[in-house]
């Protein structure tokens, strides 16, 4: 703090203040900043102590002050529009605005600002158009809560499927209420009390069938009933009282953000309090900025943003991440220290990892000290069945102290997805027969989740016991050394099939104790060593990234077209406790 700051906090003349400094010989103007030790000093011979708090502490405390109950407004309820792909999530956002955006109006607005509102009624209704899971999860991965309701689409005539199963998982997670719109009534094979049955057995139990779940059937085509979705979700978040003050400070959550060409980073914002003006100091994750312009989903320009509505914000120095928290300051000064601080506990996460993170290892020590009393467990396999099995067997091994938690099952290669809802739900990943592709072992590394791989049922519950008894056998600890994809096969003599491959990543290799395994859509199909590697006549011990090659097995000749070939060393790790 400043002279004149320190003069403001002990109500006392800032001459005084600076009378006090001459005597200890200190030569100061009242715009000089003081460190902690010497604003400590001075405040003592005031008869005051001095508290330290940061900026951000000190904005958290602004932020938790409870709001004077008439300056509280009942707010416009936010809604995520989730499904399978081919539901008709896209079509039903469509319909809902069409019937909603007057005839002149510009369309293509969602591709534009990826949130709008429509009316109802004189009331609104605020909807994100999110592409996929996976930008809600990563919103949440960050700690932001930006929908009230999420409502689940899914088709008559097709039911639940995967990515339905996922939404769900996911909106359970964030511990919001689903509303499911039962799309496509209209078509022949429609079959409305099937896809019931099967959202009842996953709890989504029909209020028609004396349950909980509001189901509303509409026709995003033909427009059929989407009065009576809208209502529903006006009625559903009604019961939620949601409520945000105008007149304080805003806050709320970067949706996403890009460069513009002409117009520097532009993001996304959805103010979730208070109220957004133009000309207001911002901070947004890391990154500080002054609203130079808003620009509402109808692309106009506005002068301010109350609580649920996105706006395009201009003025931002660089890009902040989706999810990451916006907050109106009153202090520039104050914005870019906080910026400044939020940059350094970055970097110091990202150097020391995230050990706050439940792994197996950890298990047993947080178990102790009484911090964990479920362990969350996501499972992924080959097939349905063994999934379905893990899951069983795994829920029936917590004890008096750890429940064990299954909140996802499915099938397939551990994706992106899977990881980050694992971040976000403190969750280990046990994979069954199948690998993490590419980009989710890079995130697993990244976000410090833990994921298992096994392919004996036994040797997964196994592990799990010994992890709470704290027994665990030093772990084996895989070291990817590269990658290559399959695009020709050809007979060879000695070997009968070889494969023509171009390496993807890092390097292919056969020296040392290198590994390789074939992995054909997800799933390993063989794993073994590297017979022969060649670039073009010649016998070569490694290739690198970017160069073709020739690669037969020892003994496994069906490599196909589309494979994924898998170079690796194994080495064992001490299990820490």
């Amino acid at each position: 703090m400043t002279v004149k700051d320190l003069a403001d906090k002990l109500e006392v003349r800032a001459k005084d203040v600076l009378k006090k400094l001459i005597e200890k010989r200190m030569m100061m103007t009242i715009n000089t900043t003081l460190d902690a030790e010497t604003a400590t000093t001075i405040a003592r011979e005031f008869g005051a102590d001095v508290k330290m708090r940061s900026f951000e502490e000190e904005m958290v405390i602004v932020e938790s002050e409870v709001a004077k109950p008439e300056d509280l407004v009942a707010r416009v309820p936010v809604v995520t529009v989730m499904g399978h792909v081919d539901h008709g999530k896209t079509t039903l956002l469509d319909a809902i605005r069409e019937t909603n955006v007057a005839g002149g109006e510009a369309g293509g607005i969602t591709q534009h600002i990826g949130a709008y509102s429509v009316s109802i009624d004189d009331r609104r209704i605020v909807f994100l158009d999110t592409p996929g899971h996976e930008a809600f999860t990563l919103m949440r991965a960050r700690g932001a809560r930006v929908t009230d309701v999420v409502v689940l689409v899914v088709a008559a005539d097709d039911g639940v499927m995967p990515q339905t199963q996922e939404a769900i998982d996911h909106a359970r997670a964030a511990d919001v209420p689903i509303i499911v719109a039962l799309n496509k009534i209209d078509k022949a094979d429609a079959n409305p009390e099937r896809v019931k049955q099967e959202l009842a057995a996953r709890e989504l139990t029909p209020e028609d069938w004396g349950g909980t779940t509001v189901v509303v059937p509409v026709s995003a085509k033909k427009g059929e009933n989407l009065d009576s979705l809208l209502e529903m979700i006006l009625l559903v978040t009604e019961m939620g009282e949601h409520k945000a003050n105008p007149v304080r400070a805003a806050t709320g959550t970067v949706l996403e953000a890009k460069v513009d060409r002409g117009r520097g980073p532009v993001a996304t914002i959805l103010v979730q309090d208070g109220t957004l003006r133009v000309g207001d100091n911002f901070i947004a994750g890391v990154q500080v900025g002054r609203v130079r312009a808003l620009i509402d989903d109808r692309l106009q320009q506005t002068r301010a943003a109350g609580p649920s509505s996105p706006v395009e914000v201009l003025g931002l120095t660089g890009l902040p991440q989706p999810g990451d928290a916006f907050q109106a300051v009153a202090d520039a000064a104050k914005a870019r220290q906080i910026a400044l601080l939020r940059q350094n506990q970055a970097k110091e996460r990202a150097l020391g990892g995230r050990g706050q993170r439940l792994t197996l290892e950890s298990l047993q020590a947080q178990l102790t000290e009484g911090e964990v009393k479920e362990l969350p467990v996501i499972i992924k396999a080959d097939v349905q069945g063994s999934a379905e099995v893990l899951a069983d067997s795994l829920s029936k091994l917590g004890d008096d102290r750890v429940r064990i938690n299954v909140i996802h099952t499915g099938v397939g290669a551990i994706s992106e997805w899977d990881v980050l809802l694992a971040s976000t739900s403190n969750a280990i990943i046990i994979g069954f027969n199948i690998r993490p592709d590419r980009n989710a072992s890079a995130v697993a590394e990244r976000e410090g989740v833990d994921i298992r791989q096994h392919s004996v049922i036994y040797n997964v519950t196994d592990e799990i016991k010994l992890a709470m008894a704290g027994l665990l056998e030093p772990t084996i600890k895989e070291q990817r050394l590269g990658q290559a994809e399959v695009r020709d096969t050809f007979k060879v003599p000695k070997f009968g099939t070889a494969a023509g491959c171009v390496v993807v990543e890092g390097v292919l290799t056969r020296a040392g104790e290198s590994q390789a395994r074939i992995v054909r859509d997800g799933v390993v199909v063989h794993e073994g060593r590297i017979g022969s590697l060649r670039r073009f006549k010649d016998d070569v011990n490694e290739v690198k990234s970017g160069l073709e090659c020739g690669v037969a097995f020892e003994r496994f000749a069906d490599i196909k077209v589309g494979d994924v070939i898998e170079i690796f060393t194994v080495e064992r790790v001490a299990a820490t406790v």
